[in-house]
């Protein structure tokens, strides 16, 4: 239903969507806040939902009690009564006859529904004083773009903004989707869609937009999904194959010697899932090409080790290592247990983060530039263009989900010139479903240490309502009478989280825990202040840290054994599961108590879930089913999960197709140099960028 000039031909997908019948400048504005500037965007634009719509009758022909729509235009409007009990009476008329509407307590439609205005309604009609009425019908207002008469349908549902609803969006592609479909290549040949039972991509969108039924929606859904997946896990495999090819890093032989001083200098015994981890890492090290390893392990499960093995064994070779931290209270927990392990060697080490002072900055860098630095530690702050390492040779990132794509690849361009790499470890204490750790990392190989440090004591964990508030600081002061520590956790919240923290420390002190040495901590300190806490703390010399969420990671005090978390269904399961680590980790029962008043079903379901096991890799799974992949990987806010159509949760068929097809298709077309992978290239790296080896190409 093209409204454009026919002789004109179609329009063409980059076209911008203010010449549309219908939009114009203003509805333009608003379509951009939806990411709509063209038609190829708003084709894109995809229902969220379907409703079911009848067929609209004449008023005349409506049926008493059986729910139905009509159209005509407003003759008359007015308000009667006032408060809770004022309704809006609305007169509609067509060809046929005449059809009372209200609405009980909504004043504002005295300026959205005036006479003259063109409406269309849904509801079931009764009859009242010999009127037939409509009470509450669902409306819209009609424009002059709005078909004669709808048919029964499927009605598309779309992500809307204020001031364009869903149904003046549906208009719009509804004029332009006959033109715009006619240009949608595809970039699978027809053997390929036939053999995997795909529609044609001009089908899919087809009917996504306009479906005649449900089997088409889930067709055109399950083509969308396919091609997500698909060219996700083959930008997975091409950067893969990319580092590998192209890239070179230094070979690092860890001898016997090596292997042997190390473990003494780390003064621990490893597990075996520690041991397996360091002979894949002592492998891919020894080899030219980048390692590019995710480390996976519960908390306290010594992953950090295993890193600090590997940093040691690029020393010993005579090169540079480093660590990136998210936060600068973690690098700096990093910089003060891995600088006691080396104390005695000759191995430098340094922190670098971005509150230390510009002199102090220059020298480090200086120092770094020069190979007088062995091994740094930091945040972000590494990741500057200023920062130049000597011979930079292992780089590791901690908590790799709090860092995107990006971060890695700009720690991995540390390397001495274009062609060379450090080997890269990234690690993170969150444990993550392999099905998502393949699909977003799956450009890494992935270890896992399955198995804790011998000795640590089990955690009991209860859910405790803020009426057994009481109960539970109880239970805090009997642990701190036996001589251990413990925290109290106030959830962060902006501009609120000092003083929430300062409350709850006075609290405390003028109550359970009178006479006990207590301290704050929370992300507005200076280093120096939170230097000083910690180490206190460390010491013994604090009872009690109340604390904000700073703690969450990085903290590791063995007198520790029990954590009161204030509020803990504000937190993921994930986040509860990490602050539960900072306990347990001596040879002492302990405690993690969970004070919430749960309000949803998902807030009672992550309480129960932690409650239910200390086992961090089901917990993941439990988090996934619970609240999807975002939380566990922080995409939602990182923008790395290009997933728009496909859900990881339900699609595991269809992602495991992809990951095949994927692989098999970069064996038989390493750089997508084939003519029937011309397009494919081209949408590949408009979507991914040119990282992927392909730039040379097309």
């Amino acid at each position: 239903m093209n409204a454009a000039d026919p002789s004109a031909g179609p329009r063409p997908l980059t076209a911008g969507v203010q010449f549309l019948p219908g939009v114009g400048p203003k509805r333009a504005e608003l379509l951009a806040q939806l990411g709509i500037t063209n038609l190829g965007r708003l084709i894109a634009h995809l229902p969220h939902r379907y409703e079911h719509e009848r067929a609209e009758s004449a008023i005349a022909q409506l049926e008493t009690g059986v729910l139905a729509s009509a159209r005509g235009h407003i003759t008359a409007t007015r308000v009667a009564g006032r408060g809770a009990k004022g309704r809006f009476e609305a007169v509609l008329i067509d060809d046929t006859g005449r059809l009372d509407l209200v609405w009980f307590n909504q004043p504002f439609l005295t300026h959205t529904i005036l006479p003259g205005t063109r409406l269309w309604v849904q509801g079931k009609p009764m009859r009242r004083g010999g009127m037939v009425q409509m009470a509450h019908p669902l409306y819209e207002i009609l424009d002059e773009h709005e078909p004669a008469q709808r048919r029964e349908r499927l009605r598309p549902i779309y992500p809307a903004t204020e001031g364009l609803t869903s149904r003046q969006i549906e208009n719009i592609i509804d004029v332009a989707l006959d033109d715009a479909v006619s240009q949608i290549e595809d970039h699978f040949t027809p053997a390929f869609g036939r053999q995997r039972e795909l529609p044609l991509l001009a089908d899919a969108y087809r009917m996504m937009h306009r479906p005649q039924s449900e089997q088409d929606i889930a067709e055109a859904r399950r083509r969308l999904a396919y091609d997500e997946l698909f060219m996700l896990q083959l930008a997975v495999h091409l950067k893969k194959q990319h580092l590998r090819t192209t890239l070179c890093a230094p070979a690092l032989a860890v001898t016997p010697a090596i292997d042997q001083h190390i473990r003494q200098r780390l003064r621990l015994s490893l597990t075996p899932g520690q041991e397996r981890v360091v002979a894949e890492l002592r492998a891919d090290l020894a080899r030219t090409t980048p390692t590019n390893r995710l480390i996976q392990g519960d908390v306290g499960s010594g992953k950090t080790f295993v890193a600090i093995y590997a940093m040691l064994a690029a020393v010993a070779a005579g090169h540079q290592a480093a660590l990136m931290a998210p936060t600068e209270l973690l690098a700096e927990q990093h910089h003060a247990s891995i600088s006691a392990m080396l104390e005695g060697s000759r191995v430098r080490c340094a922190l670098l983060t971005g509150s230390i002072a510009p002199a102090e900055r220059a020298a480090l860098l200086d120092r770094l530039a020069r190979g007088q630095i062995d091994l740094l530690i930091g945040t972000h702050a590494l990741l500057t263009d200023t920062v130049a390492f000597a011979s930079l040779a292992v780089a590791v990132i901690d908590e790799q989900h709090r860092f995107g794509v990006h971060q890695r690849a700009a720690l991995r361009a540390k390397g001495e010139d274009a062609a060379s790499s450090p080997h890269v470890l990234v690690m993170t204490a969150t444990p993550i479903p392999r099905t998502i750790a393949m699909t977003l990392f799956g450009d890494l190989d992935l270890s896992i240490i399955d198995d804790l440090p011998p000795g640590r004591q089990p955690i009991t964990t209860r859910h405790l309502r803020t009426a057994q508030r009481a109960d539970a600081e109880a239970i805090l002061a009997e642990h701190i009478a036996r001589g251990e520590q413990g925290y109290v956790v106030v959830p962060s919240i902006e501009g609120e989280h000092a003083a929430g923290v300062d409350d709850v420390a006075r609290r405390l002190a003028a109550g359970p825990l009178a006479g006990r040495r207590i301290a704050t901590l929370h992300g507005r300190m200076n280093r120096a202040q939170r230097d000083a806490v910690m180490s206190r703390f460390r010491a013994g010399a604090i009872d009690v840290l109340v604390a904000t969420t700073v703690i969450e990671v990085g903290v590791d005090v063995p007198n520790a054994t029990i954590i009161v978390i204030e509020d803990a269904d504000r937190f993921g399961l994930a986040q509860l599961h990490q602050l539960r680590g900072r306990v347990g980790r001596g040879d002492k029962p302990a405690h993690c108590i969970l004070i919430a008043d749960p309000a949803t079903p998902d807030a009672l379901a992550r309480l129960d879930a932690i409650c239910s096991t200390a086992d961090g890799f089901v917990l993941a799974e439990r988090d996934f089913q619970i609240r999807g992949p975002g939380e566990l990987i922080g995409a939602r806010q990182s923008g790395d999960m290009p997933l728009q159509v496909a859900d990881l949760a339900t699609d595991l068929e269809l992602l495991a197709q992809a990951q095949r097809d994927a692989r098999d298709w970069v064996a038989a077309s390493p750089t997508l140099a084939r003519d029937t992978d011309a397009l494919l290239r081209k949408r590949l790296v408009k979507k991914y960028g040119l990282g992927l080896g392909l730039a040379d190409v097309g």
